[in-house]
């Protein structure tokens, strides 16, 4: 390296410190992948002393049971879906509004951020416990709440009608200030000319808005479409602790895919019908990240 240019050195360096990240990426993050691809392919019990190879069977199984009615694991895909097709729109449709109108003020802005922001670096386990106090019944606040106007208590996290939404209620909250900052970030490129420019060609707010924000906020959205539809896709820790015994009641009805894979790893001690399943979710994450990244993408180049 003594013999190098001092611009050749730079890179040599360079490349050097990006190795030592690499190789924590590769051991924290790839190892696992591989390992799990390689359990799914045994019938997996960790206290028993072998571990049978049995090819491609627990993956038969995994889509065996996504074929069958009400069964746990359909019911888990299922209500994936939901958590995704629902919560993020939401998410997404939110923290914009939240961030134009904090784009709006002068005073208290940080304030305002912080409280937004607080939720999302909260401990989720506290969150849930606390969201689970308030949905109680029929003492809980929210319940005393329905009945201050005649209302009856209702059981939101013991019916089956309900108890998906307010679970799903919780995680959009959480991660609402998470999508506040990176859209109010991105109002904040925005040069003033191009409103002021729009303004004196007699374009109103909602045309603004139309053909000037939501065009440059395209990276925001691409950037956030695709986070979020991931963390809906990887829903477990207000399910684990919302439901009675965190078992993804009642019926199933808000039991998710890592739920799932959780229980069936470390409850039932399937370590290879879990990694089936954990290699399943991650090719729908791969497969639905792609074509986000291929549909969102196309208004910008």
């Amino acid at each position: 390296m003594l013999h190098l240019s001092l611009e050749k050195r730079k890179w040599a360096w360079a490349y050097l410190f990006l190795l030592i990240p690499m190789a924590f990426f590769m051991f924290i993050r790839l190892n696992p992948t591989i390992s799990s691809f390689r359990i799914s392919l045994y019938d997996w019990n960790p206290l028993a002393p072998t571990h049978p190879f049995v090819g491609f069977e627990n993956y038969a199984e995994v889509f065996e049971e996504m074929g069958k009615t009400r069964s746990v694991t359909q019911m888990a895909f299922i209500n994936t879906a939901k958590y995704v097709l629902l919560g993020m729109p939401i998410q997404l449709g939110f923290g914009l509004l939240i961030a134009l109108l904090l784009n709006e003020i002068t005073k208290f802005q940080t304030f305002f951020r912080a409280i937004f922001f607080l939720p999302f670096v909260t401990s989720t386990v506290a969150i849930s416990w606390v969201f689970r106090w308030l949905y109680s019944s029929p003492y809980g606040p929210l319940n005393v709440m329905l009945s201050s106007f005649g209302l009856e208590p209702q059981r939101f996290l013991m019916n089956p009608k309900t108890s998906l939404y307010a679970i799903l209620v919780v995680s959009v909250w959480q991660g609402l200030g998470y999508c506040v900052i990176i859209f109010l970030a991105g109002l904040k490129q925005i040069p003033d000319m191009y409103y002021e420019a729009a303004k004196i060609d007699g374009a109103n707010r909602w045309q603004s808005f139309r053909f000037i924000t939501l065009p440059l906020l395209n990276n925001s959205f691409v950037y956030l479409i695709v986070l979020q539809t991931i963390s809906f896709l990887r829903m477990f820790g207000p399910i684990l602790n919302m439901t009675s015994n965190g078992d993804g009641g009642p019926l199933n009805s808000t039991t998710s895919v890592v739920l799932r894979i959780y229980r069936e790893g470390f409850s039932s001690l399937d370590m290879g019908y879990a990694s089936a399943l954990s290699v399943v979710l991650f090719s729908v994450i791969l497969v639905i990240t792609l074509v986000q990244l291929s549909v969102t993408q196309k208004d910008t180049q």
